[in-house]
């Protein structure tokens, strides 16, 4: 396996340590005042889950996985977990909801999303940076409402919640920026 310098892994990286396989989950490189920099990694088993927290000095090396990244598209949710299939060979696979995590809110069917295989085994899925939803709750909108800095709280058809402008009303198709949930524009469609 390549061995690459500690502060060069990103959120989703996947590295080798002591022979057991951890997907990062946060990426902090810390440069005091005096002393050496460090890279703090905060990293999750991929075998049992177990949490754990390294630090590493920017320069050290650590033994990078090798990770099939490919496109692949959201199928549906059941009892197993989460469903995708490669549009190339149409292989199936299922993802643990611990795997998935909070974005799972956010998958909706025939959603393209990159799935990170090692070895045939699922190890993370990172969403498009925005999708489109429908707003199925909020307040109605006002009259002569403008936009302004004060949002209002709506409800989405997959059943999350967000900010929105006063002026959207339900019904509505709004772009939202998977990242964080937050509002980014209505839909143009």
């Amino acid at each position: 396996m390549p061995k690459v310098a500690a502060s060069s892994l990103r959120k989703g990286s996947v590295v080798d340590v002591d022979g057991k396989l951890y997907v990062v989950l946060q990426v902090e490189n810390i440069h005091p005042g005096k002393g050496t920099p460090v890279t703090q990694l905060d990293m999750r088993r991929i075998t049992d889950g177990v949490k754990v927290s390294e630090r590493y000095r920017t320069t050290e090396q650590v033994e990078r996985a090798f990770v099939d990244e490919r496109e692949h598209t959201f199928l549906y949710q059941d009892g197993e977990g989460y469903h995708f299939m490669n549009p190339e060979t149409f292989d199936q696979y299922v993802v643990s909801p611990e795997t998935v995590g909070d974005k799972g809110v956010w998958l909706a069917e025939g959603m393209p999303v990159f799935l990170s295989l090692h070895e045939g085994n699922p190890l993370a899925i990172e969403l498009p940076a925005r999708a489109t939803y429908e707003i199925v709750e909020t307040e109605p909108a006002m009259k002569g409402q403008t936009a302004s800095s004060s949002y209002k709280p709506a409800i989405l058809n997959n059943g999350a919640r967000i900010m929105i402008p006063p002026y959207i009303a339900t019904g509505t198709r709004v772009v939202v920026l998977l990242e964080d949930g937050s509002y980014y524009e209505r839909a143009k469609d």
